[in-house]
């Protein structure tokens, strides 16, 4: 049966597209995430553990940057993880193996995530808006397999350098819970890919009124504050990793500034 159009597609259309989308990008993580099995001992080893070692790339690199400022004597070039990780769960292993696994297929599968979505909204854009659904798939996944690049290599071992090295007391022994530790990557990686997303986010938010660039500019100084002050938090103390961690984030929220510019222009040219 042919499509219907848009215009002629009721609530309970819609609500039927939406579960379709729902099915398909469910099916699709669910196969990414049996393929990474495969690679399991790799994902635990190299890529979940890899912020535990002292010789992770990311302390190197701070080390090396603090040094070329004369911070001789920074903390995380001689890091140390004086904690381990156990488990206490009965079925604690088994769990952290599948929601491993299906983190692993959300990541992977994002791009068909994305082409689900531009086929659901799709219909509600001019015909030559809907050309641009390759640019969408590239640049929004471009975005997110950055943002989890950044959320991995940064975020994540500076929270785990943090945390672990972190001690009230000498009395006190840090044993982090499994689901604790691996729950932090998680959600430092995922959270950084969607916070990447921002531009496409503002991009679509303009189109529909919500959003203008003055009111973006607005807020620029609350948000350069509340930027500064998560990253004072997560990283080392000195200013440099500081910048280096704050930087990328205000590059995007300025980036989206003249997005949501672009857009409020070729509306008033259209109008």
């Amino acid at each position: 049966m042919a499509k219907k159009n848009i215009a002629e597609m009721s609530f309970l259309d819609h609500l039927e597209e939406l579960r379709w989308l729902l099915i398909r990008s469910t099916i699709a993580i669910l196969v990414f995430a049996g393929a990474s099995y495969f690679f399991i001992d790799y994902i635990y080893s190299e890529i979940l553990f890899g912020p535990k070692n002292p010789k992770f790339i990311t302390y190197q690199f701070f080390c090396n940057i603090s040094n070329s400022f004369g911070f001789e004597d920074s903390g995380i070039c001689n890091a140390e993880m004086p904690f381990i990780i156990q488990n206490t769960d009965m079925g604690g292993q088994v769990s952290f193996m599948i929601w491993t696994c299906i983190t692993v297929g959300f990541i992977v599968g994002f791009p068909f995530i994305l082409w689900e979505i531009w086929k659901f909204i799709s219909p509600a854009l001019y015909d030559k808006e809907k050309k641009y659904a390759v640019l969408f798939i590239v640049v929004s996944s471009l975005l997110f397999f950055l943002g989890v690049l950044f959320g991995y290599f940064i975020i994540t071992p500076l929270s785990v350098y943090f945390f672990g090295s972190f001690s009230a007391s000498p009395e006190i022994v840090n044993e982090f819970n499994l689901e604790s530790y691996t729950g932090m990557i998680k959600t430092s990686v995922l959270a950084s890919g969607l916070i990447f997303e921002l531009p496409i986010l503002i991009y679509f938010l303009t189109k529909l009124g919500l959003v203008t660039p003055e009111s973006l500019k607005k807020y620029r100084k609350y948000t350069l504050i509340i930027v500064l002050i998560l990253s004072a938090i997560i990283t080392p103390p000195d200013i440099i990793s500081q910048i280096i961690v704050a930087i990328p984030i205000m590059l995007l929220y300025e980036i989206s500034i003249l997005i949501s510019g672009v857009v409020v222009k070729r509306e008033l040219k259209q109008a």
